[in-house]
């Protein structure tokens, strides 16, 4: 993978942004149960994601067959949801509205559960080592357990919802 591309959603610095969230906010963002799940759901996402962008290392060739082109184009759609999924982490933590943090949370979902799928693809089709997509579904079983930690400290508020989805 291109790591310049992609490097702009790294989490390493969250730390860094979250001081910065300290000093525009006082110390009320430290005691919020929402964002510290947060903080932690992303940091185990860091970790799967450095998983699958391992086992889905870019293959690409010229003369690349049907079948390694099936392979470029899952790998090309678990890559961009997985990023997609630290991206709706990071701005989960930089709001505090239910609608933004619902909203965000049915993309992770749809996405990790995407790459869940994926991975069965592509170990039946013999393009992921069993072991290695296996390991990478047990991980992301793991991050659901810590999502449905962080789901349970959203709390309603008096924003609403334009499309009364989230009401």
């Amino acid at each position: 993978m291109n790591d310049d591309f992609f490097s702009y959603n790294r989490i390493d610095d969250w730390d860094d942004f979250a001081r910065n969230e300290e000093d525009n906010n006082g110390e009320e963002w430290k005691h919020n149960p929402a964002k510290e799940m947060c903080k932690t759901l992303a940091k185990k996402w860091e970790s799967i994601m450095f998983m699958l962008e391992g086992v889905l290392a870019d293959r690409t060739k010229e003369d690349a067959t049907d079948e390694e082109m099936m392979f470029e184009h899952y790998s090309a759609f678990d890559i961009s949801d997985g990023y997609q999924i630290g991206a709706k982490l990071r701005s989960s933590h930089s709001v505090d509205m239910y609608v933004v943090y619902m909203e965000n949370a049915s993309i992770i979902r749809k996405n990790a559960q995407s790459i869940m799928s994926s991975m069965l693809v592509l170990i039946a089709e013999g393009f992921v080592e069993e072991a290695h997509g296996m390991t990478i579904r047990k991980e992301i079983e793991e991050f659901r357990e810590l999502f449905k930690e962080w789901v349970s400290h959203f709390k309603k508020d008096e924003f609403e919802d334009e499309w009364g989805l989230f009401i």
